[in-house]
Protein backbone atom coordinates (compact mmCIF):
# COMPACT_ATOMS: atom_id res chain seq x y z
CA UNK A 1 0.00 0.00 0.00
CA UNK A 2 1.31 3.28 -0.73
CA UNK A 3 2.52 5.94 1.59
CA UNK A 4 -0.78 8.59 2.29
CA UNK A 5 0.67 12.21 0.42
CA UNK A 6 -0.26 14.54 3.08
CA UNK A 7 2.86 17.42 2.31
CA UNK A 8 3.81 18.94 -0.64
CA UNK A 9 7.15 18.08 0.65
CA UNK A 10 6.48 14.32 -0.19
CA UNK A 11 6.67 14.63 -3.41
CA UNK A 12 9.59 14.89 -6.29
CA UNK A 13 9.05 18.56 -7.88
CA UNK A 14 10.82 16.75 -11.01
CA UNK A 15 8.26 13.94 -10.66
CA UNK A 16 5.40 13.26 -13.08
CA UNK A 17 2.02 12.98 -12.15
CA UNK A 18 -1.51 12.35 -13.33
CA UNK A 19 -5.11 13.33 -12.17
CA UNK A 20 -5.33 10.03 -10.44
CA UNK A 21 -2.41 10.86 -8.48
CA UNK A 22 -3.61 14.24 -7.84
CA UNK A 23 -7.05 12.69 -6.59
CA UNK A 24 -5.19 11.29 -3.58
CA UNK A 25 -3.40 13.98 -2.14
CA UNK A 26 -4.27 15.04 1.23
CA UNK A 27 -3.11 18.31 1.50
CA UNK A 28 -4.86 21.57 1.72
CA UNK A 29 -2.07 23.78 -0.41
CA UNK A 30 -3.10 24.77 -4.45
CA UNK A 31 -1.58 23.02 -7.12
CA UNK A 32 -1.62 22.65 -10.62
CA UNK A 33 -0.76 19.95 -12.89
CA UNK A 34 0.92 21.39 -16.10
CA UNK A 35 1.55 18.09 -18.62
CA UNK A 36 2.37 16.57 -15.35
CA UNK A 37 4.48 18.79 -13.51
CA UNK A 38 3.84 20.17 -10.44
CA UNK A 39 2.48 23.99 -10.58
CA UNK A 40 2.32 25.60 -6.87
CA UNK A 41 0.75 29.22 -6.05
CA UNK A 42 3.60 31.22 -4.68
CA UNK A 43 1.99 33.02 -2.17
CA UNK A 44 -1.95 33.72 -1.28
CA UNK A 45 -3.52 36.44 -3.14
CA UNK A 46 -3.46 39.89 -2.67
CA UNK A 47 -6.84 41.54 -1.92
CA UNK A 48 -6.16 43.66 -5.31
CA UNK A 49 -5.87 40.20 -6.96
CA UNK A 50 -9.36 38.96 -5.25
CA UNK A 51 -11.41 42.26 -5.80
CA UNK A 52 -10.80 41.86 -9.67
CA UNK A 53 -11.42 38.65 -9.64
CA UNK A 54 -14.69 39.01 -7.92
CA UNK A 55 -16.10 41.70 -9.74
CA UNK A 56 -15.08 39.56 -13.09
CA UNK A 57 -17.20 36.95 -11.79
CA UNK A 58 -20.30 38.95 -10.26
CA UNK A 59 -20.14 40.59 -14.29
CA UNK A 60 -20.01 37.06 -16.35
CA UNK A 61 -22.45 35.65 -13.62
CA UNK A 62 -25.40 38.32 -13.85
CA UNK A 63 -24.99 38.03 -17.64
CA UNK A 64 -25.02 34.05 -18.32
CA UNK A 65 -27.83 33.86 -15.41
CA UNK A 66 -30.11 31.40 -17.12
CA UNK A 67 -28.15 30.66 -20.52
CA UNK A 68 -26.54 27.80 -21.17
CA UNK A 69 -22.93 29.09 -20.78
CA UNK A 70 -21.45 28.80 -16.56
CA UNK A 71 -19.43 30.54 -15.19
CA UNK A 72 -16.76 29.42 -12.47
CA UNK A 73 -14.15 30.47 -10.36
CA UNK A 74 -10.82 29.01 -8.51
CA UNK A 75 -10.50 26.74 -7.18
CA UNK A 76 -12.36 24.85 -9.71
CA UNK A 77 -10.42 22.03 -11.44
CA UNK A 78 -9.79 21.89 -15.20
CA UNK A 79 -8.94 18.74 -16.65
CA UNK A 80 -7.42 19.13 -20.36
CA UNK A 81 -6.94 15.83 -21.43
CA UNK A 82 -5.15 14.72 -24.66
CA UNK A 83 -7.59 13.97 -27.68
CA UNK A 84 -9.00 10.31 -26.69
CA UNK A 85 -7.72 10.31 -23.33
CA UNK A 86 -10.32 10.58 -20.72
CA UNK A 87 -9.45 8.52 -17.69
CA UNK A 88 -7.68 9.48 -14.49
CA UNK A 89 -4.73 8.15 -15.45
CA UNK A 90 -4.35 9.30 -18.62
CA UNK A 91 -4.62 12.68 -17.70
CA UNK A 92 -1.66 14.97 -17.10
CA UNK A 93 -3.16 18.68 -16.87
CA UNK A 94 -5.14 19.69 -14.18
CA UNK A 95 -5.49 23.61 -13.98
CA UNK A 96 -7.54 26.59 -11.68
CA UNK A 97 -8.08 29.05 -13.73
CA UNK A 98 -9.34 32.58 -12.00
CA UNK A 99 -12.21 32.52 -13.74
CA UNK A 100 -13.73 30.92 -16.71
CA UNK A 101 -16.79 30.33 -18.90
CA UNK A 102 -18.04 26.43 -20.26
CA UNK A 103 -20.74 26.64 -23.01
CA UNK A 104 -21.09 22.96 -23.48
CA UNK A 105 -22.55 21.63 -20.19
CA UNK A 106 -21.46 18.30 -21.16
CA UNK A 107 -18.43 19.26 -19.93
CA UNK A 108 -19.49 19.91 -16.01
CA UNK A 109 -19.18 17.27 -14.15
CA UNK A 110 -19.37 16.44 -10.49
CA UNK A 111 -15.42 16.94 -9.98
CA UNK A 112 -14.93 19.71 -12.15
CA UNK A 113 -14.66 20.62 -15.95
CA UNK A 114 -13.38 18.13 -18.26
CA UNK A 115 -12.48 19.89 -21.43
CA UNK A 116 -11.37 23.26 -23.09
CA UNK A 117 -13.28 26.06 -21.43
CA UNK A 118 -14.92 28.38 -24.13
CA UNK A 119 -12.90 31.15 -22.16
CA UNK A 120 -10.23 31.39 -19.58
CA UNK A 121 -9.50 34.67 -17.82
CA UNK A 122 -6.08 34.40 -15.23
CA UNK A 123 -5.47 37.49 -12.93
CA UNK A 124 -1.49 37.92 -13.19
CA UNK A 125 -0.10 38.31 -9.33
CA UNK A 126 3.95 38.71 -8.98
CA UNK A 127 4.32 34.81 -8.80
CA UNK A 128 2.21 33.97 -11.18
CA UNK A 129 2.99 36.56 -14.41
CA UNK A 130 5.27 34.60 -16.78
CA UNK A 131 3.38 31.33 -15.73
CA UNK A 132 0.54 32.94 -17.26
CA UNK A 133 1.80 34.73 -20.16
CA UNK A 134 3.60 31.71 -21.68
CA UNK A 135 3.18 28.47 -20.16
CA UNK A 136 -0.39 29.44 -19.52
CA UNK A 137 -1.06 30.93 -22.70
CA UNK A 138 0.73 27.91 -24.65
CA UNK A 139 -1.34 25.51 -22.93
CA UNK A 140 -4.30 27.19 -23.35
CA UNK A 141 -3.71 27.30 -27.16
CA UNK A 142 -2.98 23.93 -28.01
CA UNK A 143 -5.60 23.05 -25.54
CA UNK A 144 -8.36 24.88 -27.58
CA UNK A 145 -9.64 26.93 -25.02
CA UNK A 146 -11.49 29.58 -27.54
CA UNK A 147 -10.75 32.91 -25.72
CA UNK A 148 -8.62 33.91 -23.12
CA UNK A 149 -7.58 36.76 -20.98
CA UNK A 150 -4.36 38.14 -19.12
CA UNK A 151 -5.36 40.44 -16.63
CA UNK A 152 -2.85 42.62 -14.59
CA UNK A 153 -4.42 44.24 -11.45
CA UNK A 154 -1.01 46.33 -10.72
CA UNK A 155 -0.88 47.51 -14.60
CA UNK A 156 -4.87 48.01 -14.55
CA UNK A 157 -5.16 46.35 -17.99
CA UNK A 158 -6.97 43.52 -19.64
CA UNK A 159 -5.32 41.48 -22.75
CA UNK A 160 -7.57 39.02 -24.95
CA UNK A 161 -7.13 36.72 -27.22
CA UNK A 162 -9.32 34.46 -29.34
CA UNK A 163 -8.20 31.05 -31.02
CA UNK A 164 -8.17 31.82 -34.74
CA UNK A 165 -10.20 28.62 -36.18
CA UNK A 166 -7.45 28.38 -39.39
CA UNK A 167 -4.28 28.46 -37.74
CA UNK A 168 -5.78 27.04 -34.20
CA UNK A 169 -3.12 29.46 -32.76
CA UNK A 170 -4.34 32.96 -30.49
CA UNK A 171 -4.39 36.36 -32.07
CA UNK A 172 -3.97 39.63 -30.27
CA UNK A 173 -7.53 41.04 -30.48
CA UNK A 174 -7.39 43.43 -28.15
CA UNK A 175 -5.59 45.46 -25.48
CA UNK A 176 -7.80 47.54 -22.70
CA UNK A 177 -5.82 49.74 -20.40
CA UNK A 178 -8.60 53.05 -19.65
CA UNK A 179 -12.06 53.37 -19.54
CA UNK A 180 -14.58 52.13 -21.77
CA UNK A 181 -16.08 48.50 -23.14
CA UNK A 182 -14.40 45.41 -23.00
CA UNK A 183 -15.82 43.41 -25.59
CA UNK A 184 -15.61 39.58 -25.37
CA UNK A 185 -16.02 36.79 -28.46
CA UNK A 186 -17.14 34.06 -26.64
CA UNK A 187 -20.13 36.22 -24.54
CA UNK A 188 -20.93 39.08 -27.33
CA UNK A 189 -23.80 40.93 -25.23
CA UNK A 190 -21.59 41.32 -22.25
CA UNK A 191 -21.15 44.67 -21.06
CA UNK A 192 -17.84 44.45 -19.61
CA UNK A 193 -16.63 47.71 -18.50
CA UNK A 194 -12.46 48.18 -17.95
CA UNK A 195 -13.79 50.95 -15.10
CA UNK A 196 -16.05 48.70 -13.11
CA UNK A 197 -13.51 45.81 -12.84
CA UNK A 198 -11.39 47.77 -11.69
CA UNK A 199 -12.97 50.15 -9.73
CA UNK A 200 -11.70 49.48 -6.27
CA UNK A 201 -8.25 50.86 -7.85
CA UNK A 202 -10.16 53.85 -9.01
CA UNK A 203 -11.22 55.00 -5.79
Amino acid sequence: MSAVISSLAQLDPNGTYSYADYLTWQFTELVELLRGKIMRRMSAPTDQHQAVVGELYLAIGNHVRRQPCQVRVAPYDVRLAKKGTTSDQAIHTVVQPDVCVICDPGKIEKRGCLGAPDLVIEVTSPGTAVRDWKSKYDLYEESGVLEYWVVSPTDQTITAFVLAPDTARYCLVGEFAGPGPVPCATLPGLALDWGNIFEEDAR
